[in-house]
């Protein structure tokens, strides 16, 4: 394949700046085609972004668009139907996340994936931002010793500041999310647990609606032990008072802490001889590093950044966290 033509399939906030503009600056790689059912939204997205195409049907692009490859950026009530659509027509895909709305869904699109002839990646896109890739290293080099124990706080505002602002909140409607906010900021967090400490032993936890502000639960709580003993503590709260938020990850070691945040730009570690923090300047397309990975896995230059199969892990930890 030499060169990989994408179409996006709901080309919403997230695609503006986080990801769209990143398929045109990639070597074999050009974005041709776009579609939101608001066709007048559409045709502005492809006017301000320079895509020549633009529709309000997602099977007339895949058919007519002359693409290869579909980006599926709409919420996840409507990634498994596109994703089929695509598969069967023997597309080549990136999903964004969370990659469905539980894990039945996501075993549903790997079945798909493993009778067709193409090709799924999940938008877990940190694993390519290299200050995640510094603290993994951090990890691997044993900066703060053997790691022990992993604590999560993402506590939030009614309306975190986290949220992409758009028109309509379909992320507090489950039936369109899967769930809450956690449904949306928690599978970066949960998936760079995954890609740090490997295989998960056992996972539990808990979710309630405290506020009933929404349909949405706005508590999530859960453990999980890997198999290599470290042990991840997570709380996610959506309705704590503004002088409360926190976005913090610690990674407790045997010599000492990582610490950083998931929606910022620093690392800091300390140990009894050391006590360092750096800053990172993240890529104007946050994706870019990610899609650069997926373009040469689509034209078989490299491996798969993000596997099917290893979103199904996550959705089956956020599933286990939020089932009551």
């Amino acid at each position: 394949m030499s060169n990989i033509n994408w179409g996006i399939i709901g080309c919403g906030n997230v695609t503006e700046k986080k990801s769209g503009p990143a398929f045109k600056k990639i070597a074999g790689s050009d974005l041709v085609a776009v579609m939101r059912r608001d066709g007048a939204k559409a045709a502005d997205y492809a006017q301000r972004h320079q895509v020549s195409q633009w529709y309000n049907d997602a099977d007339k692009l895949m058919d007519e668009a002359g693409v290869n490859a579909i980006y599926i950026a709409t919420p996840p009530a409507s990634h498994l139907e596109y994703a089929l659509a695509a598969l069967q027509k023997g597309l080549n895909l990136y999903v964004e996340k969370p990659v469905t709305r539980n894990a039945a869904e996501a075993r549903a699109m790997a079945e798909a994936v493993k009778q067709s002839n193409s090709k799924l990646t999940v938008a877990h896109y940190r694993r390519a931002v290299p200050m995640f890739l510094a603290i993994k290293e951090l990890i691997d080099q044993k900066k703060v010793g053997d790691i022990r124990t992993v604590q999560i706080r993402m506590w939030q505002s009614r309306k975190p500041e986290l949220i992409a602002k758009t028109e309509d909140n379909w992320r507090v409607q489950p039936e369109l999310s899967g769930g809450g906010y956690f449904h949306d900021l928690a599978p970066h967090q949960l998936d760079l647990m995954l890609y740090y400490f490997g295989e998960p032993e056992m996972y539990h936890g808990f979710s309630l609606n405290q506020s009933n502000s929404t349909s949405a639960d706005d508590h999530v709580c859960g453990q999980i032990l890997f198999k290599n003993k470290v042990v991840v503590n997570g709380s996610w709260c959506f309705n704590v008072a503004e002088n409360q938020t926190t976005d913090t990850c610690e990674i407790i070691g045997t010599e000492g802490k990582i610490t950083f945040p998931f929606f910022g730009n620093y690392v800091t570690w300390k140990t009894d001889t050391e006590d360092e923090t750096i800053t990172f300047q993240h890529p104007q397309h946050i994706q870019q590093p990610m899609i650069e990975k997926i373009v040469a896995y689509f034209k078989n230059e490299g491996p798969n950044p993000c596997a099917i199969e290893e979103a199904i892990v996550l959705m089956d930890i956020m599933d286990a966290f939020t089932q009551h």
